[in-house]
């Protein structure tokens, strides 16, 4: 299995790009938020999925560990497939579909092109007690933006204290929304009067 592949940035559209190591042009579809990351860049680092059927053989790219670890979570839902998976990434960011997911949210997954009232239930079924284990860089938030590092230290602080994770990133990332300048300790001081 390839983990990632680096190389220079040949072609970039919203649905694939390719990445010439080597000599070798790989084709790898990718995500709007993937699409995003890349945009304007030359040289690139894409982490790889690879789906490998009877007919078909291909390449899926992330930008981030978290989103190809939120893809492979997404295909091994019944029903769900890798364009399926591709097309919740590209319409939601790996928080949004982490948050739905432990909160039960169908109406998210249900606003995504192609799934259905039936599909949403059961990936939030499939999901809920392995979303968490999705390791987390940083806080995302709604333009997909990571938190401050203080924010990322608290967080981890946080659930070594024994608190859970969802619970945690939402409280901080409340927290640093009001306080943006807040330092590591001020932030867990407030997280811990909030919780």
């Amino acid at each position: 299995m390839f983990e990632y592949i680096s190389g220079n940035l040949t072609e970039l559209s919203p649905a694939m790009a390719v990445v010439e190591t080597a000599g070798v042009g790989f084709a790898v579809n990718i995500t709007l938020g993937t699409y995003s990351a890349l945009n304007g860049r030359q040289n690139v680092k894409l982490y790889v999925y690879e789906a490998i059927r009877e007919d078909a053989y291909t390449l899926y790219g992330f930008a981030t560990k978290e989103e190809r670890q939120m893809f492979t979570l997404l295909v091994s839902v019944s029903g769900v497939g890798a364009g399926t998976a591709r097309m919740i990434l590209s319409s939601v960011s790996t928080a949004e579909l982490r948050d739905a997911v432990l909160t039960g949210n169908e109406r998210v997954l249900k606003g995504v092109k192609g799934i259905g009232l039936k599909t949403a239930q059961r990936i939030i079924v499939d999901l809920k007690d392995k979303v968490g284990t999705v390791s987390v860089s940083g806080l995302e938030t709604k333009g997909s933006a990571v938190v401050s590092a203080d924010a990322d230290e608290a967080v981890q602080a946080l659930q070594m204290l024994g608190f859970a994770a969802p619970q945690v990133r939402k409280t901080v990332q409340k927290i640093t929304e009001e306080n943006p300048s807040a330092s590591v300790e001020q932030i867990i001081k407030l997280a811990l009067k909030m919780m």
